[in-house]
C-alpha cells in the first residue's frame, strides 16, 4: 500500500480489500490459524469475548491457551475452539491479563510466543512484554529474522503511557489523549512496532510511516470488553493474513485499521442507536463484514 505522509482517515472502500473471502479450495487451515493466551483468574470474561470475535470475523481456527477456568468458559461459549497446542500463524496476547498480577508460568508462555516472531497483536497485560525492536525496514522489503518483529500493539492512552515509560519517555496519559497522533507516531518509531492507540478517533502509525485514523463510532463503545472484542478482530484478520503480515511492512497498518472499522460499524449495528454490551458488538461482527463487502 501506498505510505501517507499525512494522515489518512480509513473508510470501508480501503477496508473491504484487507478482509479474506474464503474460496471452494480453502479449508480451516488455509483461512488461518489464530493462538490466543488472553484472559486471567481475574478476568476470564475478556478470553471469551476475545474469541467470540475472532470466530466471527472469518478466522479458519482458533487455538485457545490460557487458564484453565477462563478455558472451560471459552468452550461453553465456543465449542469448536481448540484447547491444545499446535500450530498457529499469528497470535493474539494480552487481553484480560495484568502484569502486576501474572504469574511467571504465564509471562514465560507470552515470551515463548513472542519469540515464535509470527504476526502477533499485544494488548493489555502483555504490552509489557514488548521490547524494542530496532529500526523499521525500508518500504517493501520482507522482514528479515533478525529484523523488526511483526507486531501491533493496541494500548489505550494509559497503557501507552507505562509502555512508553518502561522505555525511558516520560509522558502522562492526559498527554497521550490531548495529542494521539503525535504519540502513536513516537510509540511505533521508538519500540519499532505498529501501533493502534484507542480513543474517541483510532490512530494507526508503523515505524516505516503509515499514519491511519478510524473515526465515527458510537459513544455507546465506550463499554467494558469492547477493547477485548476489537482484539479479536484484529487477531482474525491478522491470522488470515499472516504472510502478507510478515512480508509487507505497512500490511498490519492496513489490518488494524480494519479492525478498527469492523470494530465501530458492528458497534453502530448493534446498538441501533441506544446501549451495547461487548458481546453484541462481536456477535454482529458476520453482518457489519458482509455489509462492507457488498459494498
Amino acid at each position: 500500500m501506498a505510505k501517507p505522509r499525512e494522515w489518512l482517515e480509513w473508510a470501508a472502500e480501503e477496508a473491504r480489500d484487507w478482509i479474506a473471502v474464503p474460496t471452494r479450495a480453502d479449508d480451516k487451515y488455509s483461512r488461518g490459524v489464530l493462538g490466543v493466551r488472553t484472559g486471567s483468574d481475574e478476568y476470564p470474561g475478556a478470553a471469551v469475548l476475545g474469541v467470540e470475535a475472532a470466530m466471527r470475523a472469518g478466522v479458519g481456527m482458533v487455538r485457545y491457551l490460557g487458564p484453565a477456568r477462563a478455558a472451560d468458559l471459552v468452550l461453553a461459549r465456543r465449542p469448536e475452539v481448540v484447547t491444545e497446542p499446535g500450530r498457529v500463524q499469528a497470535w493474539l496476547l494480552g487481553s484480560g491479563m495484568s502484569a502486576a498480577s501474572r504469574d511467571p508460568a504465564t509471562t514465560a508462555a507470552v515470551d515463548a510466543a513472542l519469540a515464535e516472531r509470527l504476526p502477533t497483536v499485544v494488548d493489555a497485560g502483555a504490552l509489557d512484554r514488548v521490547k524494542r525492536a530496532g529500526g523499521a525496514p525500508e518500504p517493501g522489503n520482507t522482514r528479515e529474522p533478525g529484523g523488526p518483529l511483526p507486531l501491533v500493539i493496541t494500548p489505550h492512552a494509559r497503557e501507552l503511557s507505562s509502555l512508553l515509560a518502561g522505555h525511558g519517555t516520560t509522558v502522562t496519559a492526559a498527554e497521550v489523549g490531548a495529542h494521539p497522533a503525535e504519540w502513536a507516531i513516537r510509540a511505533a518509531k521508538l519500540l519499532g512496532v505498529t501501533v493502534l492507540l484507542k480513543g474517541s478517533t483510532t490512530h494507526v502509525a508503523s515505524p516505516s510511516a503509515a499514519r491511519l485514523t478510524v473515526s465515527g463510532a458510537t459513544g455507546w463503545l465506550a463499554t467494558a470488553g469492547t477493547g477485548d472484542v476489537l482484539g479479536g478482530i484484529l487477531g482474525a484478520l491478522v491470522a488470515t493474513h499472516a504472510e502478507l503480515a510478515t512480508t509487507d511492512a505497512d500490511a498490519l497498518a492496513a489490518l488494524a485499521a480494519t479492525a478498527a472499522l469492523i470494530h465501530g460499524h458492528a458497534a453502530s449495528r448493534a446498538s441501533a442507536g441506544g446501549p451495547i454490551t461487548a458481546l453484541g458488538v462481536a456477535e454482529a461482527v458476520p453482518a457489519t463484514i458482509a455489509a462492507l463487502l457488498a459494498g
